[in-house]
Protein backbone atom coordinates (compact mmCIF):
# COMPACT_ATOMS: atom_id res chain seq x y z
CA UNK A 1 0.00 0.00 0.00
CA UNK A 2 2.85 2.40 0.83
CA UNK A 3 4.56 1.71 -2.46
CA UNK A 4 1.36 2.17 -4.43
CA UNK A 5 0.61 5.45 -2.70
CA UNK A 6 4.14 6.66 -3.28
CA UNK A 7 4.08 5.79 -6.95
CA UNK A 8 0.76 7.61 -7.38
CA UNK A 9 1.91 10.74 -5.57
CA UNK A 10 5.45 11.19 -6.87
CA UNK A 11 4.55 13.67 -9.64
CA UNK A 12 2.81 15.99 -7.16
CA UNK A 13 6.00 16.64 -5.24
CA UNK A 14 7.60 18.72 -7.98
CA UNK A 15 7.20 22.49 -7.65
CA UNK A 16 4.28 23.50 -9.83
CA UNK A 17 4.39 26.45 -12.26
CA UNK A 18 3.13 29.60 -10.61
CA UNK A 19 0.16 30.29 -12.82
CA UNK A 20 -3.35 31.34 -12.03
CA UNK A 21 -6.10 29.37 -10.42
CA UNK A 22 -7.04 27.95 -13.81
CA UNK A 23 -4.06 25.59 -13.66
CA UNK A 24 -5.36 23.83 -10.61
CA UNK A 25 -7.41 20.66 -11.03
CA UNK A 26 -11.11 21.51 -11.08
CA UNK A 27 -13.60 19.63 -8.99
CA UNK A 28 -17.32 20.04 -8.39
CA UNK A 29 -18.57 21.98 -5.39
CA UNK A 30 -19.49 18.90 -3.37
CA UNK A 31 -16.10 17.30 -3.79
CA UNK A 32 -14.36 20.58 -3.04
CA UNK A 33 -16.40 21.02 0.12
CA UNK A 34 -15.66 17.46 1.21
CA UNK A 35 -11.94 17.88 0.72
CA UNK A 36 -11.89 21.12 2.63
CA UNK A 37 -13.81 19.57 5.43
CA UNK A 38 -11.47 16.63 5.59
CA UNK A 39 -8.48 18.93 5.89
CA UNK A 40 -9.35 21.96 8.03
CA UNK A 41 -6.58 24.50 8.08
CA UNK A 42 -5.24 23.33 4.70
CA UNK A 43 -7.39 25.96 2.98
CA UNK A 44 -5.25 28.67 4.45
CA UNK A 45 -2.37 27.26 2.44
CA UNK A 46 -4.31 26.74 -0.74
CA UNK A 47 -1.89 28.60 -3.05
CA UNK A 48 1.31 27.23 -1.56
CA UNK A 49 3.74 25.53 -3.93
CA UNK A 50 5.64 22.36 -3.31
CA UNK A 51 8.79 22.83 -1.20
CA UNK A 52 11.55 24.69 -3.04
CA UNK A 53 14.62 23.11 -1.60
CA UNK A 54 16.41 22.62 -4.89
CA UNK A 55 16.94 18.89 -4.39
CA UNK A 56 15.22 16.21 -6.48
CA UNK A 57 12.17 14.40 -5.17
CA UNK A 58 12.46 10.68 -5.65
CA UNK A 59 10.10 7.78 -5.12
CA UNK A 60 11.92 7.01 -1.87
CA UNK A 61 11.55 10.60 -0.70
CA UNK A 62 7.83 10.35 -1.32
CA UNK A 63 7.60 7.06 0.52
CA UNK A 64 9.46 8.58 3.45
CA UNK A 65 7.03 11.49 3.55
CA UNK A 66 4.02 9.16 3.42
CA UNK A 67 5.56 7.11 6.24
CA UNK A 68 6.08 10.30 8.25
CA UNK A 69 2.47 11.36 7.78
CA UNK A 70 1.16 7.94 8.83
CA UNK A 71 3.41 7.67 11.89
CA UNK A 72 2.59 11.23 12.96
CA UNK A 73 -1.14 10.55 12.66
CA UNK A 74 -0.79 7.37 14.70
CA UNK A 75 0.59 9.48 17.56
CA UNK A 76 -2.13 12.14 17.72
CA UNK A 77 -4.37 10.35 20.26
CA UNK A 78 -2.54 7.57 22.23
CA UNK A 79 -1.47 10.08 24.90
CA UNK A 80 -5.19 10.56 25.66
CA UNK A 81 -6.72 7.11 25.23
CA UNK A 82 -3.89 5.21 26.92
CA UNK A 83 -4.42 7.36 30.02
CA UNK A 84 -8.17 6.75 29.93
CA UNK A 85 -7.59 2.98 30.04
CA UNK A 86 -5.42 3.29 33.19
CA UNK A 87 -7.04 6.30 34.84
CA UNK A 88 -7.96 4.41 38.01
CA UNK A 89 -4.37 3.17 38.51
CA UNK A 90 -2.97 6.64 37.83
CA UNK A 91 -5.36 8.20 40.34
CA UNK A 92 -4.41 5.66 43.02
CA UNK A 93 -0.69 5.94 42.27
CA UNK A 94 -0.60 9.73 42.46
CA UNK A 95 -3.30 10.20 45.10
CA UNK A 96 -5.44 12.10 42.61
CA UNK A 97 -8.99 13.15 43.51
CA UNK A 98 -11.90 12.82 41.12
CA UNK A 99 -11.92 16.59 40.55
CA UNK A 100 -8.23 16.62 39.63
CA UNK A 101 -8.77 13.62 37.36
CA UNK A 102 -11.52 15.63 35.69
CA UNK A 103 -9.03 18.48 35.25
CA UNK A 104 -6.64 16.01 33.65
CA UNK A 105 -9.27 14.96 31.12
CA UNK A 106 -9.89 18.65 30.32
CA UNK A 107 -6.24 19.30 29.50
CA UNK A 108 -6.40 17.99 25.87
CA UNK A 109 -8.97 20.49 24.55
CA UNK A 110 -7.31 23.29 26.54
CA UNK A 111 -3.94 22.51 24.92
CA UNK A 112 -5.54 22.20 21.49
CA UNK A 113 -7.17 25.61 21.88
CA UNK A 114 -4.06 27.35 23.28
CA UNK A 115 -1.19 25.75 21.37
CA UNK A 116 -2.94 24.92 18.11
CA UNK A 117 -3.24 28.60 17.15
CA UNK A 118 0.56 28.96 17.33
CA UNK A 119 1.19 26.31 14.67
CA UNK A 120 0.90 28.54 11.56
CA UNK A 121 3.24 31.14 13.07
CA UNK A 122 5.80 28.49 13.99
CA UNK A 123 5.55 26.95 10.53
CA UNK A 124 6.14 30.32 8.85
CA UNK A 125 9.35 30.69 10.80
CA UNK A 126 10.76 27.18 10.88
CA UNK A 127 8.86 25.28 8.19
CA UNK A 128 6.01 22.80 8.73
CA UNK A 129 8.25 19.74 8.54
CA UNK A 130 10.45 21.06 11.33
CA UNK A 131 7.44 21.90 13.51
CA UNK A 132 5.90 18.44 13.06
CA UNK A 133 9.28 16.87 13.84
CA UNK A 134 9.51 18.99 17.00
CA UNK A 135 5.92 18.07 17.82
CA UNK A 136 6.74 14.36 17.66
CA UNK A 137 9.79 14.99 19.87
CA UNK A 138 7.59 16.83 22.40
CA UNK A 139 5.14 13.91 22.43
CA UNK A 140 8.04 11.52 23.01
CA UNK A 141 9.42 13.56 25.90
CA UNK A 142 6.04 14.08 27.56
CA UNK A 143 5.02 10.42 27.34
CA UNK A 144 8.43 9.28 28.56
CA UNK A 145 8.54 11.61 31.56
CA UNK A 146 4.99 11.67 32.89
CA UNK A 147 4.65 8.05 34.14
CA UNK A 148 7.78 8.27 36.27
CA UNK A 149 7.10 11.47 38.19
CA UNK A 150 5.99 11.45 41.78
CA UNK A 151 3.32 14.14 41.96
CA UNK A 152 0.23 15.26 40.13
CA UNK A 153 1.50 18.72 39.12
CA UNK A 154 4.50 17.36 37.20
CA UNK A 155 2.31 14.65 35.67
CA UNK A 156 -0.03 17.38 34.37
CA UNK A 157 2.93 19.41 33.06
CA UNK A 158 4.39 16.42 31.21
CA UNK A 159 0.97 15.61 29.77
CA UNK A 160 0.67 19.22 28.60
CA UNK A 161 4.07 18.93 26.85
CA UNK A 162 2.89 15.87 24.91
CA UNK A 163 -0.43 17.55 24.11
CA UNK A 164 1.38 20.65 22.89
CA UNK A 165 3.18 18.48 20.35
CA UNK A 166 -0.12 16.91 19.37
CA UNK A 167 -1.81 20.31 19.02
CA UNK A 168 0.70 21.81 16.57
CA UNK A 169 0.99 18.57 14.58
CA UNK A 170 -2.78 18.22 14.48
CA UNK A 171 -3.10 21.64 12.83
CA UNK A 172 -0.21 21.23 10.38
CA UNK A 173 -0.78 17.69 9.16
CA UNK A 174 -3.65 18.67 6.81
CA UNK A 175 -1.56 21.62 5.59
CA UNK A 176 1.32 19.27 4.79
CA UNK A 177 -0.99 16.87 2.98
CA UNK A 178 -2.36 19.65 0.79
CA UNK A 179 1.07 21.16 0.13
CA UNK A 180 2.98 18.07 -0.90
CA UNK A 181 0.06 16.15 -2.42
CA UNK A 182 -2.11 18.89 -3.93
CA UNK A 183 -3.85 16.59 -6.43
CA UNK A 184 -4.28 13.68 -3.99
CA UNK A 185 -5.74 15.53 -1.01
CA UNK A 186 -8.68 13.13 -0.70
CA UNK A 187 -6.68 9.91 -0.73
CA UNK A 188 -3.93 11.20 1.54
CA UNK A 189 -6.42 12.72 3.98
CA UNK A 190 -8.21 9.38 4.07
CA UNK A 191 -4.93 7.62 4.85
CA UNK A 192 -4.12 10.17 7.54
CA UNK A 193 -7.60 9.98 9.08
CA UNK A 194 -7.51 6.19 9.12
CA UNK A 195 -4.10 6.20 10.82
CA UNK A 196 -5.36 8.68 13.44
CA UNK A 197 -8.38 6.49 14.24
CA UNK A 198 -6.19 3.37 14.32
CA UNK A 199 -3.77 4.98 16.78
CA UNK A 200 -6.67 6.06 18.96
CA UNK A 201 -8.27 2.62 19.15
CA UNK A 202 -5.03 0.61 19.36
CA UNK A 203 -3.83 2.62 22.37
CA UNK A 204 -7.18 2.13 24.11
CA UNK A 205 -7.21 -1.63 23.48
CA UNK A 206 -3.54 -2.47 24.01
CA UNK A 207 -2.58 -0.36 27.04
CA UNK A 208 -3.94 -2.72 29.69
CA UNK A 209 -2.56 -5.94 28.09
CA UNK A 210 0.82 -4.26 27.62
CA UNK A 211 0.76 -3.12 31.24
CA UNK A 212 0.00 -6.67 32.38
CA UNK A 213 2.82 -8.02 30.23
CA UNK A 214 5.22 -5.53 31.85
CA UNK A 215 4.42 -6.74 35.35
CA UNK A 216 1.16 -4.92 36.03
CA UNK A 217 2.80 -1.56 36.79
CA UNK A 218 0.91 1.32 35.16
CA UNK A 219 4.04 3.46 34.80
CA UNK A 220 5.82 1.45 32.07
CA UNK A 221 2.40 0.67 30.62
CA UNK A 222 1.91 4.37 29.91
CA UNK A 223 5.54 5.09 29.09
CA UNK A 224 5.78 2.47 26.35
CA UNK A 225 3.84 4.73 23.96
CA UNK A 226 6.84 7.07 23.89
CA UNK A 227 8.55 4.50 21.64
CA UNK A 228 5.91 4.96 18.94
CA UNK A 229 6.32 8.73 19.12
CA UNK A 230 10.11 8.42 18.93
CA UNK A 231 9.76 6.35 15.76
CA UNK A 232 7.66 9.14 14.25
CA UNK A 233 10.50 11.66 14.69
CA UNK A 234 12.86 9.86 12.30
CA UNK A 235 11.03 10.21 8.95
CA UNK A 236 10.71 13.97 9.46
CA UNK A 237 14.42 14.64 9.95
CA UNK A 238 15.15 14.97 6.19
CA UNK A 239 12.35 17.55 5.91
CA UNK A 240 13.65 19.92 8.59
CA UNK A 241 14.85 22.44 5.99
CA UNK A 242 11.86 22.17 3.64
CA UNK A 243 10.00 25.40 4.19
CA UNK A 244 8.24 26.34 0.98
CA UNK A 245 5.41 28.80 1.36
CA UNK A 246 4.17 29.99 4.69
CA UNK A 247 1.10 28.16 5.89
CA UNK A 248 -1.79 30.40 6.61
CA UNK A 249 -0.63 33.01 4.11
CA UNK A 250 -0.92 31.31 0.75
CA UNK A 251 2.28 33.14 -0.29
CA UNK A 252 5.30 31.78 -2.04
CA UNK A 253 8.81 32.13 -0.61
CA UNK A 254 10.48 35.50 -0.95
CA UNK A 255 12.60 34.29 -3.89
CA UNK A 256 9.53 33.61 -6.01
CA UNK A 257 6.91 35.91 -7.39
CA UNK A 258 3.36 34.68 -7.21
CA UNK A 259 0.15 36.22 -8.43
CA UNK A 260 -2.59 36.83 -5.97
CA UNK A 261 -4.84 33.85 -5.42
CA UNK A 262 -8.61 33.80 -5.23
CA UNK A 263 -9.89 36.14 -2.58
CA UNK A 264 -6.68 38.19 -2.46
CA UNK A 265 -7.33 41.76 -1.43
CA UNK A 266 -10.76 41.00 -0.02
CA UNK A 267 -11.39 42.22 3.52
CA UNK A 268 -11.66 39.57 6.19
CA UNK A 269 -15.16 38.46 7.03
CA UNK A 270 -16.74 39.73 10.21
CA UNK A 271 -17.28 36.12 11.12
CA UNK A 272 -18.85 36.84 14.49
CA UNK A 273 -21.83 38.42 12.72
CA UNK A 274 -22.78 35.05 11.21
CA UNK A 275 -25.35 32.99 13.09
CA UNK A 276 -24.27 29.92 11.16
CA UNK A 277 -20.66 30.42 12.30
CA UNK A 278 -21.77 30.60 15.93
CA UNK A 279 -24.03 27.57 15.54
CA UNK A 280 -21.18 25.60 13.98
CA UNK A 281 -18.75 26.68 16.72
CA UNK A 282 -21.14 25.58 19.47
CA UNK A 283 -21.84 22.32 17.63
CA UNK A 284 -18.10 21.69 17.33
CA UNK A 285 -17.63 22.44 21.01
CA UNK A 286 -20.42 20.14 22.20
CA UNK A 287 -19.30 17.22 20.05
CA UNK A 288 -15.74 17.74 21.29
CA UNK A 289 -17.07 17.74 24.86
CA UNK A 290 -18.71 14.36 24.27
CA UNK A 291 -15.56 12.98 22.61
CA UNK A 292 -13.19 13.96 25.43
CA UNK A 293 -15.59 12.78 28.12
CA UNK A 294 -15.74 9.45 26.28
CA UNK A 295 -11.97 9.15 25.90
CA UNK A 296 -11.31 10.18 29.48
CA UNK A 297 -14.10 8.47 31.42
CA UNK A 298 -15.89 5.72 29.48
CA UNK A 299 -13.43 2.97 30.41
CA UNK A 300 -13.83 3.94 34.07
CA UNK A 301 -17.63 3.78 33.78
CA UNK A 302 -17.40 0.20 32.53
CA UNK A 303 -14.85 -0.75 35.19
CA UNK A 304 -17.04 0.61 37.96
CA UNK A 305 -19.87 -1.50 36.54
CA UNK A 306 -17.81 -4.67 37.03
CA UNK A 307 -16.17 -4.97 33.62
CA UNK A 308 -12.52 -6.00 33.73
CA UNK A 309 -9.85 -3.43 32.96
CA UNK A 310 -8.77 -5.20 29.78
CA UNK A 311 -12.31 -5.50 28.45
CA UNK A 312 -13.05 -1.87 29.34
CA UNK A 313 -10.04 -0.82 27.26
CA UNK A 314 -11.26 -2.90 24.33
CA UNK A 315 -14.73 -1.34 24.63
CA UNK A 316 -13.17 2.11 24.47
CA UNK A 317 -11.18 0.95 21.44
CA UNK A 318 -14.39 -0.20 19.75
CA UNK A 319 -15.91 3.23 20.31
CA UNK A 320 -12.88 4.95 18.82
CA UNK A 321 -12.60 2.45 15.94
CA UNK A 322 -16.08 3.33 14.70
CA UNK A 323 -14.49 6.47 13.31
CA UNK A 324 -12.35 4.49 10.87
CA UNK A 325 -15.08 3.54 8.36
CA UNK A 326 -17.52 6.34 9.18
CA UNK A 327 -14.94 9.07 8.65
CA UNK A 328 -14.96 8.06 4.98
CA UNK A 329 -18.72 7.63 4.66
CA UNK A 330 -20.13 10.63 6.54
CA UNK A 331 -18.40 13.43 4.56
CA UNK A 332 -19.38 11.83 1.25
CA UNK A 333 -23.03 11.57 2.27
CA UNK A 334 -23.11 15.04 3.85
CA UNK A 335 -21.81 16.80 0.73
CA UNK A 336 -24.64 15.27 -1.30
CA UNK A 337 -27.36 16.67 0.96
CA UNK A 338 -28.60 20.27 0.84
CA UNK A 339 -28.97 20.26 4.63
CA UNK A 340 -27.10 18.14 7.17
CA UNK A 341 -29.64 18.49 9.99
CA UNK A 342 -31.03 14.93 9.58
CA UNK A 343 -27.53 13.46 9.97
CA UNK A 344 -27.00 15.56 13.12
CA UNK A 345 -30.22 14.21 14.59
CA UNK A 346 -29.39 10.57 13.77
CA UNK A 347 -25.97 10.85 15.41
CA UNK A 348 -27.49 12.59 18.43
CA UNK A 349 -30.15 9.90 18.88
CA UNK A 350 -27.41 7.24 18.80
CA UNK A 351 -25.69 9.15 21.60
CA UNK A 352 -28.85 9.39 23.67
CA UNK A 353 -29.45 5.64 23.25
CA UNK A 354 -25.87 4.88 24.26
CA UNK A 355 -26.06 7.01 27.40
CA UNK A 356 -29.42 5.50 28.34
CA UNK A 357 -27.81 2.07 28.07
CA UNK A 358 -24.85 3.13 30.22
CA UNK A 359 -27.29 4.30 32.88
CA UNK A 360 -29.64 1.30 32.85
CA UNK A 361 -27.34 -1.65 32.09
CA UNK A 362 -23.71 -0.57 31.69
CA UNK A 363 -22.25 -4.08 31.84
CA UNK A 364 -25.11 -6.07 30.32
CA UNK A 365 -25.16 -4.25 26.98
CA UNK A 366 -21.64 -2.84 27.07
CA UNK A 367 -20.76 -3.73 23.47
CA UNK A 368 -23.95 -2.17 22.09
CA UNK A 369 -23.40 1.05 24.06
CA UNK A 370 -19.79 1.23 22.86
CA UNK A 371 -20.92 0.98 19.22
CA UNK A 372 -23.72 3.53 19.64
CA UNK A 373 -21.42 6.05 21.32
CA UNK A 374 -18.80 5.44 18.63
CA UNK A 375 -21.36 6.32 15.97
CA UNK A 376 -22.40 9.41 17.93
CA UNK A 377 -18.79 10.58 18.21
CA UNK A 378 -18.61 10.69 14.41
CA UNK A 379 -20.18 14.12 14.68
CA UNK A 380 -16.52 15.24 14.41
CA UNK A 381 -16.06 14.49 10.68
CA UNK A 382 -19.56 15.87 10.07
CA UNK A 383 -18.59 19.14 11.77
CA UNK A 384 -15.47 19.41 9.61
CA UNK A 385 -17.52 18.70 6.51
CA UNK A 386 -19.97 21.49 7.36
CA UNK A 387 -17.05 23.89 7.81
CA UNK A 388 -16.19 23.33 4.15
CA UNK A 389 -19.81 23.68 3.02
CA UNK A 390 -20.84 26.80 4.93
CA UNK A 391 -18.40 29.12 3.15
CA UNK A 392 -18.05 29.88 -0.57
CA UNK A 393 -14.43 31.00 -0.74
CA UNK A 394 -11.11 29.62 0.42
CA UNK A 395 -10.48 32.55 2.80
CA UNK A 396 -14.01 32.13 4.13
CA UNK A 397 -13.42 28.45 4.85
CA UNK A 398 -10.13 29.25 6.57
CA UNK A 399 -11.75 31.91 8.77
CA UNK A 400 -14.72 29.72 9.61
CA UNK A 401 -12.49 26.74 10.41
CA UNK A 402 -10.30 28.79 12.74
CA UNK A 403 -13.28 30.39 14.47
CA UNK A 404 -15.30 27.18 14.86
CA UNK A 405 -12.40 25.08 16.12
CA UNK A 406 -10.82 27.59 18.50
CA UNK A 407 -14.18 28.59 19.97
CA UNK A 408 -15.35 24.98 20.04
CA UNK A 409 -12.33 23.67 21.92
CA UNK A 410 -12.74 26.44 24.49
CA UNK A 411 -16.38 25.43 24.95
CA UNK A 412 -15.36 21.78 25.46
CA UNK A 413 -12.92 22.43 28.31
CA UNK A 414 -15.35 22.39 31.29
CA UNK A 415 -17.19 19.19 30.32
CA UNK A 416 -14.70 16.50 31.39
CA UNK A 417 -13.85 18.47 34.54
CA UNK A 418 -17.52 18.77 35.49
CA UNK A 419 -17.99 15.03 34.99
CA UNK A 420 -15.14 14.38 37.41
CA UNK A 421 -16.60 16.74 40.01
CA UNK A 422 -20.07 15.17 39.74
CA UNK A 423 -18.59 11.68 39.96
CA UNK A 424 -16.63 12.52 43.10
CA UNK A 425 -19.43 14.30 44.94
CA UNK A 426 -22.33 12.04 43.92
CA UNK A 427 -20.42 8.79 44.45
CA UNK A 428 -21.71 7.25 41.22
CA UNK A 429 -22.25 7.70 37.51
CA UNK A 430 -25.94 8.63 37.49
CA UNK A 431 -25.49 12.42 37.46
CA UNK A 432 -22.48 12.44 35.08
CA UNK A 433 -24.33 10.26 32.56
CA UNK A 434 -27.41 12.49 32.88
CA UNK A 435 -25.19 15.48 32.07
CA UNK A 436 -23.73 13.72 29.02
CA UNK A 437 -27.21 12.88 27.74
CA UNK A 438 -28.52 16.39 28.42
CA UNK A 439 -25.72 17.94 26.34
CA UNK A 440 -26.87 15.90 23.35
CA UNK A 441 -30.06 17.95 23.10
CA UNK A 442 -28.44 21.37 22.45
CA UNK A 443 -25.88 19.61 20.25
CA UNK A 444 -28.69 18.44 17.97
CA UNK A 445 -30.38 21.86 18.01
CA UNK A 446 -27.29 23.88 17.03
CA UNK A 447 -26.22 21.15 14.61
CA UNK A 448 -29.51 21.49 12.73
CA UNK A 449 -29.00 25.27 12.60
CA UNK A 450 -25.41 24.85 11.39
CA UNK A 451 -26.52 22.37 8.74
CA UNK A 452 -28.87 24.77 6.94
CA UNK A 453 -28.05 25.57 3.30
CA UNK A 454 -26.45 29.00 3.67
CA UNK A 455 -22.99 30.54 3.80
CA UNK A 456 -21.21 32.75 6.29
CA UNK A 457 -20.39 35.25 3.52
CA UNK A 458 -24.10 35.95 3.08
CA UNK A 459 -24.69 36.45 6.79
CA UNK A 460 -21.50 38.37 7.61
CA UNK A 461 -22.26 40.85 4.84
CA UNK A 462 -25.68 41.80 6.26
Amino acid sequence: MMGLMASEETPTLRPAPRVGAEARPRTDDAARGGERAAAPGADADRAAPAPSTGRPWTVWTTRLLVLGIVLAALNLRPAITSLGALLEEVRDGLGMSGSVAGLLTSVPPLCFAVFGVTAPRLARRFGPGAVVCAGMAAITAGLLVRPFVGNTAVFLAASALALMGIAVSNVLMPVIVKRWFPDRVGSMTGLYSMALACGTSIAAAATVPVTDALGGNWRPGLGVWAALAAAAVLPWLPFLRDRGAAPGTGQAPATRSAPAGPGAGRPALRITRSRTAWALAVFFGLQATAAYITMGWMAQIFRDAGVSAGTAGVLLAVTMAMGIPLAFVIPRVATRLPQQGPMVVVLGLCGLAGYAGLYLAPAGGAWAWAVLLGISNCAFPLALTMVGMRARTGPGVAQLSAFAQSTGYLISIPGPLLVGVLYQHSGGWGLPIALMAALMVPQMVVGVLAGRDRTVEEEAAR
